[in-house]
């Protein structure tokens, strides 16, 4: 899926490309290994810039994460600042619709599903296979 929001990306945002499918699918690999180990430490340290500015903050690691990401990657390109901001906006939101969406008898449904009288629902907040950048 983060895959598929990097090439949405990609597409959409000017100063963001890749050269092949396969630098691609490296970018989505390794911006999913730096989510996981590198933002959460860059959360915690900018935790004061994130309460003061009331989470906006957070768009300024995303796009420092997508930079990183462009800097190890070869054949992945990002042009600077604003299109890695723009980049992390765009891979995160397509990684939400993607990611908070069910399938459940051929019908997709967003959010949670009645079945009868019970209420199915996904893994808890937070504990999804959401990445977000």
């Amino acid at each position: 899926m983060l895959a598929l929001a990097v090439w949405i990306a990609a597409a959409i945002v000017p100063g963001i490309r890749y050269d092949d499918a396969q630098s691609l699918l490296v970018a989505a690999l390794v911006l999913s290994v730096l989510n996981t180990f590198v933002k959460p430490a860059l959360n915690v340290l900018s935790l004061p810039f994130i309460v003061l500015t009331l989470g906006l903050f957070l768009l300024v690691v995303n796009a420092l994460v997508l930079m990183a990401t462009a800097w190890l990657v070869p054949g992945f390109h990002v042009a600077g600042f604003w299109p890695a901001v723009g980049g992390s906006l765009v891979i995160s939101i397509v990684s939400f619709l993607l990611g908070s969406t069910n399938r459940r008898d051929g019908q997709m449904v967003i959010g949670r599903v009645e079945s009868g009288s019970q209420f199915v629902q996904g893994p808890p907040p937070g504990k999804g296979d959401i990445i977000d950048v």
